[in-house]
């Protein structure tokens, strides 16, 4: 990767985060004290949003509390991992910063909001790598749309050509190089399906950070 300009993906890319999502429901049904029968109910749940699978679990197992409570107290957990032990995968602190040396501005640009993002990135130290954070919240579009890779090159003033993007979800990916970005894609057990269809989009792959030098 040469360019001037690059932009990371954080969930699954910079940070190995995606274990946590997946425990994310037996985690708080065990908190609640629900350890039978969770695995068909947990199986319904795989295509849901946050909110859709906690009105199933105040449904199915008679949980005290609305959609919304129950939604938020799970959110609750996962900011808890966030904020104390969710881990930088290997060899990224080390990549990010020989960055830096050389030069090049870096960003992240997560589905995570950005407050939780900088609380976890300054927790791990790499924080002062990036010249900013921006969150798919902020402006109002997920990731199938280029609405956030936009956003940052504009910060930047380069035009995405100037500019990689790093990511590990291949529909990010596809829409990144759509929109004219130089695609690294990043390995992760999480998007191994789709591994295939990541070498065919980007522009170079990845297994780990380590293979970048």
């Amino acid at each position: 990767m040469d360019k001037r300009y690059a932009i990371f993906d954080m969930d699954g890319t910079l940070i190995d985060s995606m274990v946590y999502w997946q425990r994310l429901a037996p985690e708080y049904l065990a908190a609640q004290g629900v350890t039978e029968d969770v695995f068909p109910v947990l199986r319904r749940i795989r295509a849901m949003t946050l909110l859709e699978a906690a009105a199933l679990f105040r449904e199915a197992f008679a949980l005290p509390g609305t959609p919304e409570q129950i939604a938020a107290e799970m959110d609750a957990i996962l900011e808890q991992h966030y904020r104390a032990d969710i881990p930088l995968k290997p060899g990224a602190a080390d990549y990010l910063r020989r960055l830096r040396g050389r030069g090049v501005r870096l960003c992240v640009a997560t589905a995570t909001p950005e407050a939780l993002a900088r609380v976890c990135l300054e927790r791990l130290g790499v924080a002062d790598c990036f010249d900013f954070i921006l969150s798919c919240d902020t402006v109002a579009a997920g990731k199938d749309r280029p609405d956030v890779f936009l956003a940052c090159a504009r910060a930047f003033g380069a035009a995405p050509e100037a500019v990689a993007v790093f990511e590990d979800a291949h529909y990010a990916a596809r829409t990144a190089k759509r929109a004219g970005f130089y695609v690294v894609g990043v390995y992760d057990d999480n998007g191994a399906a789709h591994w295939d269809e990541m070498r065919r989009v980007c522009d170079e792959v990845i297994q780990g950070w380590d293979d970048l030098r």
